[in-house]
This record gives C-alpha cells, structure tokens and sequence, in this order.
C-alpha cells in the first residue's frame, strides 16, 4: 500500500510494495499520476528504488506506477548506451513524428509476453530532472519507443492499450491460458 506524505506529493510505497511488481490486473496501473511539485530527498530515494526494481526486473525503463506509486515520475537507461540511464519527472511529450514503426515490446508489468505496438519515429519531451530544473531532449528510435511505453504508463496506459484489437485477443488469451496452468 502506498501512503501520502503531508508536506510532499510524492507517494513512496511501503517496504512490502517495494518488493512486488503491479502487474496486469492491478487498478494502479491504469491510474493517471499526479504532477511532482517537490523535488527533496524522496523524491531521489524515489528514482534509487525505481532503478533498484528496474535493474532486477531487467527491464530497461520503468514507471512510478508499476512499483504503486500514483506520481509522475520514470527512469529509464538507454538501449544504445547502458551508461546513459536518466530520470523523467513529470515527463511530456510535446512533438511525435509522422512516421511510425510497428515493433515487438514487452512490459515488466505485462510479464513474457511481446506484441506488435505502433508508435512514432521520433518524440520531443519536457521534462525536469531530480532538482526541478527543466530539460527539452529529442529521441529518435528505439530510446523514443522506451520513453513512449513509460510516459504510457503514467498517464494509465499499458500495451495492451496500444496493439490491435487482434493483437490483444491473441496477449489476453495467452495470459488466460497461462493463468489456467499456474492456478494463478
């Protein structure tokens, strides 16, 4: 369970929820977040334990959400550039590209499944970083389609949200019948 702190709007999630990954099915997930408005020490504890989660999980991004937390905050490492990893908070998209490439993804949240998603080329986004200072980046390929699936997230949407409606029969059957296997 997630709890609000009175002087900050950032939401840290209990010790438990640190420990588990929202996965398909948990209402957080397709909650919209709420804008950072201060930028302390929890907001940093905040990023160190998304990346903790992310680096377990092996994903290469991840969003406030998945770990319960309803603030907008993402942090992602560049799929070309292990070394480049960054935080997003309160991240937006203010341009996408014409053009658009349908391609395989996969979601920590949405877990051993891949789907066909479409999305724009390329994106510019604002954002600001841990102390509150404001970032225009542009990103093109697969560091734009990352950035894409994690502002996604915060604003309530998964991949299954994005694919066909053939695509999402086909992910929503396999997660049926891997559910009826497992007893889960």
């Amino acid at each position: 369970m997630a709890r609000d702190h009175e002087k900050n709007n950032t939401v840290i999630p209990s010790a438990a929820a640190r420990e588990q990954l929202r996965t398909f099915g948990d209402p957080t997930l397709k909650q919209k977040t709420r804008e950072v408005t201060v930028f302390d020490a929890r907001l940093k504890a905040l990023s160190d334990l998304m990346f903790e989660v992310m680096e377990r999980e092996g994903g290469v991004g991840l969003a406030a959400p998945q770990i319960g937390t309803l603030s907008r905050i993402m942090v992602w490492k560049n799929p070309e550039d292990n070394d480049a990893s960054q935080t997003f908070v309160n991240p937006r998209i203010v341009l996408c590209s014409e053009e658009a490439t349908s391609a395989e993804e996969g979601c920590l949240s949405v877990p051993g499944v891949q789907m066909q998603v479409t999305r724009p080329d390329e994106v510019t986004v604002e954002f600001q970083d841990l102390r509150g200072v404001s970032f225009e980046v542009h990103l093109a390929g697969l560091p734009a389609l990352v950035v894409q699936h994690e502002i996604d997230h915060l604003e309530g949407y998964l991949i299954l949200d994005r694919c066909s409606k053939e695509e999402r029969r086909r992910v929503l059957k396999e997660l049926r019948e891997r559910s009826l296997e497992t007893g889960t």
